[in-house]
């Protein structure tokens, strides 16, 4: 199954396909999760009463590259992470949200290189809410560290070696709950 493909808004003045991250696809995104009956991951952060801090809604989260950050700041609505009313909860690589949606940034996250119609970088953001994939553990398997002395790694009894190994699956479990929103940058 592969996730439901949304791309970016033509307000691009030179209309690459698909084009950067705006208010209307994260609403689009929120409209369409919320008309596939999705639960959201994370809980609503209430507001305080602190200076420069705003709530923070039941979100989705997205995961997406580390290179949206500055695009992400100039989305209407962004909340960064700093500015949560609470830092309880909040995951290391969450750089902030806008609208219901959470954004987790990696610089792992998914590029396809000079892959947009003018010829720019497209980024594909995975946005999932709950129960939208797990984690398959198989057989009752679980992880082994494995180490094995000098002694028996080597002749000359100079080298240890050290290993671990795990046995599990990743699952989507329900591909209306996840989605895949292409954009490029601004």
């Amino acid at each position: 199954m592969q996730p439901r493909l949304i791309r970016g808004h033509k307000s691009n003045r030179f209309m690459d396909n698909p084009t950067d991250i705006s208010r209307a696809d994260i609403g689009n995104i929120t409209k369409i999760l919320l008309g596939n009956n999705c639960k959201t991951i994370g809980s609503m952060i209430e507001s305080q009463n602190k200076y420069g801090v705003s709530s923070v809604r039941n979100s989705y989260f997205a995961m997406a590259h580390t290179d949206l950050s500055n695009q992400l700041e100039n989305v209407d609505g962004f909340t960064h992470s700093s500015n949560y009313p609470s830092q309880t909860n909040i995951l290391e690589s969450e750089w902030g949200a806008v609208g219901n949606i959470r954004y987790l940034l990696s610089s792992e996250g998914s590029k396809d290189i000079n892959a947009s119609g003018l010829g720019a970088n497209v980024y594909n953001c995975l946005v999932a809410g709950m129960e939208a994939y797990a984690v398959v553990k198989q057989d009752r398997y679980t992880a082994k560290f494995i180490h094995r002395p000098a002694i028996y790694d080597s002749p000359m009894a100079l080298n240890d070696s050290v290993a671990w190994k795990i046995c599990t699956a990743a699952k989507i479990t329900n591909d209306q709950f996840i989605l895949k929103h292409r954009c490029t940058l601004a």
